[in-house]
This record gives C-alpha cells, structure tokens and sequence, in this order.
C-alpha cells in the first residue's frame, strides 16, 4: 500500500471552500445596496431620479452616479398628464445619454409620497424611498443655512449614492387593512379618552364627586341614566329612591337598590353645597358630549370586531396563547410588523423598534445613554403597551418586574427589558411552525377559545365568528392543534352540563372542532415533530 506524503495529500485534497462570513459588514444599508448594479451597467451608464414631493406637486432631477445633472430640476404637478409627461421626460434621458441601469427615489413624506411612487412604479421604474433625516445630514455639509427644493434633491442624490435610497417591501392586502384600522382605532380610542376627561369635568360643575361613586362610572348604565335624568342633586332628591326606580324600571335598565340608595344620600350631601346656578346648561353641553362619546365607542367596538378578522389571517394571532396578550394589543403588534418574513431574526425587531442604548464612543470614551430616539415610534409604543400588560398580567413577566422593583431600578427600564424579551418569543411564535415552549406559557390560553370570547363580548354575528375562527385554525402549527380541540371539547361539556341553552356554540364550536381534529395522516412530514 503506498503511503502519501502530506504534501501529495494536499494537492490531491479539494481546495478549502472560503466560506462568507455571517457578519461580514458594508457600508450601505443592506435593502440600499446598488453597488453591484452600478458595477455591473457602468457608473456613467448609471442614472438617479430624485423626488421631493409637496402636497399638490413635486420637484423632480435626474443625475448620473458621478452627479452629472441629465435632466434639470423641474417642478411637476401632481396630475396624471403632468407625471405621465416626466415619466416620458426620464425614458426619453436614459435613451439620449445610453443609461443602461436606473433607481427612482422619493424623500418620504408623510402620504403626500404616495402619488409619484404609484405612478413611477406602474410604470416600470424601481422606487426606493429616502427618509427625510437622510436628505438633512447630507445637505448640512454642502449647504448649511441654505434649504430649498434643489439642495435637497442635491442632498438625496448623495444619499441614494450612498446606499440610503431604501426598498420598501409591499404589504399584503390583510397586513395593510390591519395597520389601517389599528391606527384609527388608536386615533378613536384618543379622543373617546379625551371626551371623557371633559365630560367629568363638566359633571363635577352641576354634581360634585357623582362620578366618584362608581368604580366605572361611563360602564354603569343605571348610575349614568340617572345623571342624566336629574340634572342636579335638588332633582334626585325631589324624584327619591321610587322616583329612581320607576325611571330605570321604564328604561329597562337593571339596578340594585343599594345603589339608588347612595345615590339619593350623595344627593342629600350635596345639596348643601353652593352650585353654579347655570347648571341646566352644564348638564346640557355635557349630555351632548356622553352622546358623541357614546357614538365613538360603538365604532371603537365595530373597528375591533374587523380588527379580530384580520389577526385571524396573520400568524400572529399565535400569539393570543401567551397570557397577557390580547385581540387588540396583538392586532396592533401585528399591523406595525408586517410579515414575519421581513425579519431576519429578533434583534431586527428590536433594532427597528428602537429598543436599545444610545452609544457615544471616542477614543477613550465609550457611554451608553437612553434608549436611541430615531426609530420606528408606533412599533416601539405597540410593543411597551404589551410590555405593560405582560406585566401585570403574566405570572412570569410579573415576577420579573416585582424583583426589579425591590432592586429600585427604574420601571421603564424594567419595561424596555420586558418589551426586548417579548420581541425574541414573539418571532420564535409567529415565525416558528412548533408550539412554543417558554416560562411565560406554562399555563397558556387556549387561541381559538381567546378569540371566541372576544366575538361574544362585541356581539359580533355567528357567522362572522365561525369565519374567524376557521381562519385562525389554518394559522395554527399543526403540533397545538391537538390541545386546541381538547380546549374546545371542554368548553362544549362545561355548557351542555348548565342551565343554559348552548344554541350559540353548538353552531360555532362543532366545524372549529371537526377542522382541528385533523388525522395524523394528512401531514406526514410533521409526524416526527409531533411525536417530539
């Protein structure tokens, strides 16, 4: 047997494949990168149209890469003919200067963006999006003091150059339907908020501490009626407890007598204080105000009961099994998400968000301040209001918070840490196709049971709910479909043993329950995984 040198071995051997590295590092931001196109077309074959776009028109220039002006900046008229007559102005510089490879970029600003990049990109041309911040710091060094329509175009041809001319990823229609209505939700949410601020207020006019009384005076039918009714103390006590009750008894409002009863002894106390004597139209303006805050909330409950539909679409209605999460605030992280996909992994999360120190590092100094400002603020807001409730709902998370509070450090501190560890188990849920497996699940809720409740409690019609939840199942990872149906058998025993007539789960639960009971069979490749 003849024996290789270890010199033969190595020129025998297959050369070392170089493998990349994970983190290797570039200076352009990674969905801004156009060096290889301009590589590939030639720098002077390589064009840059630059947008900034106003409400009713935009200004508009076309640079080669090296900043050789091709088209002067122009004003252009938000109108279809003045945009389709640029379009054929840009087509009409690329063939006159042979520009073989070309991007279009728009400074975002606020929606006034949406025109011209609908209207670029039907008709062919790759639009990248340049944030405002960009366009400022690479117009402060060549025009500091000097901010008009064509520095800043000036400004975003060097940050499109330098890989700050962004791809944005298209939202699917459910996605885009979703952030829509959790926003407008927000916005009512605001301002029945603020309505109710006013209207105690105003009550406090006409009726000292009425409000007071009641642990949730605007949730209290018969407490809110009677104020009302009686638009001063005086009126309560001249109506008394009979008075009080043959009112709600006509209304058909339910009540306690113990309850009329406080109320006509507040009347009695009250009486004695001096009130303003324009109480009738105190009582008037802020009726008027209950009535619109009336009228806010029943759409509040409507956009709620849409928003239910659309999480049911998304696999991060997963995240209702985790105890502390809601409908809503799931909804809500769902719509500043997007897909999943567009995530590389959890700390793209949180780096998107904002979740981490600011840094000043020079020489010999290196401090970490607050967290960063410049970031994605509805993201970061969406993911502290789950850090809150996690915290005062989930037994994991609230054990957390408690010892970090003996500890005396600082409670927004302790939220930004809840908030950063609900980022990485939130991406393992909703990315992942296995049950989730972590501390904060030990006693998980049941999805398609969270979901039922939250239908019942807004009144939403049968066949409504049957369709959110039939969607929900198909968003489940096959392994957790077994203990959802478990869920939901328990759930029909528990209502066919009462009283009750189970009429309205008997329509609903029976096809959820034949749709989760799925044979082993059907999913072959995941047998192994269940069997784990």
């Amino acid at each position: 047997m003849t024996t290789l040198s270890p010199t033969q071995t190595r020129a025998n051997s297959k050369p070392p494949k170089h493998r990349k590295r994970k983190n290797q590092q570039t200076l352009q931001k990674p969905n801004g990168v156009i060096a290889p196109r301009v590589k590939a077309a030639g720098a002077d074959h390589f064009a840059v149209v630059c947008i900034d776009p106003a409400k009713l028109r935009s200004e508009l220039m076309m640079a080669d890469y090296f900043g050789n002006l091709l088209i002067e900046p122009c004003t252009v008229e938000h109108e279809a003919h003045a945009l389709h007559s640029a379009i054929q102005q840009v087509k009409q510089a690329c063939q006159q200067h042979a520009i073989k490879d070309m991007i279009v970029t728009i400074e975002r600003t606020g929606n006034y963006h949406r025109v011209t990049q609908k209207t670029f990109a039907a008709a062919g041309f790759e639009v990248r999006l340049v944030h405002p911040f960009a366009t400022k710091q690479y117009r402060l060094p060549a025009d500091p003091g000097n901010k008009t329509d064509a520095t800043d175009l000036f400004a975003q041809h060097r940050a499109a150059v330098a890989g700050f001319g962004l791809c944005e990823f298209e939202l699917p229609e459910v996605y885009q339907q979703l952030r829509l209505r959790v926003r407008h939700r927000r916005d009512l949410v605001e301002k029945a908020t603020a309505l109710a601020c006013q209207i105690r207020e105003h009550l406090h006019l006409s009726m000292p501490r009425y409000p007071n009384l009641f642990s949730n005076f605007f949730s209290h039918a018969a407490a809110m009626e009677v104020a009302r009714t009686a638009s001063s103390p005086a009126k309560i006590i001249e109506m008394g407890t009979t008075g009080l009750r043959t009112h709600l008894s006509k209304k058909k409002i339910r009540f306690k007598t113990a309850t009329l009863e406080k109320i006509v002894a507040w009347a009695n106390q009250a009486a004695k204080l001096e009130l303003p004597s324009k109480h009738s139209l105190i009582h008037s303006i802020w009726t008027d105000l209950h009535d619109l805050h009336t009228s806010i909330q029943t759409q509040i409950v409507r956009l709620e009961s849409e928003i239910a539909g659309d999480l049911a679409q998304t696999p991060y209605v997963r995240l209702l099994a985790i105890p502390g999460v809601n409908v809503v605030s799931a909804a809500d992280f769902a719509g500043e998400m997007g897909p999943i996909e567009h995530y590389a992994n959890a700390n793209a999360i949180t780096g998107r968000s904002g979740l981490f120190p600011s840094r000043y590092q020079s020489d010999q100094t290196d401090n970490a301040g607050r967290i960063v400002r410049s970031a994605n603020r509805r993201l970061r807001a969406s993911l502290m209001r789950i850090a809150d409730n996690l915290a005062n709902l989930n037994a994991y998370f609230r054990i957390q918070a408690a010892e970090d509070h003996v500890r005396k450090i600082d409670k927004r501190a302790t939220r930004v840490k809840i908030a950063s560890r609900f980022s990485r188990i939130a991406y393992a849920c909703v990315a992942g196709n296995a049950p989730l497996k972590h501390a904060c699940c030990r006693d998980s809720n049941s999805i398609i049971e969270k979901l039922r409740m939250f239908h019942h409690d807004h009144g939403t019609s049968i066949a409504t709910a049957l369709v959110d939840l039939e969607n929900a199942v198909v968003q489940l990872p096959y392994n957790t479909r077994g203990m959802e149906a478990d869920a939901i058998s328990i759930v029909l025993q528990k209502q066919s043993r009462s009283r009750r007539s189970p009429t309205k789960l008997g329509e609903i639960l029976p096809s959820v329950l034949a749709k989760l009971s799925v044979p082993k069979d059907a999913c072959p490749n995941e047998e192994s995984t269940a069997s784990d």
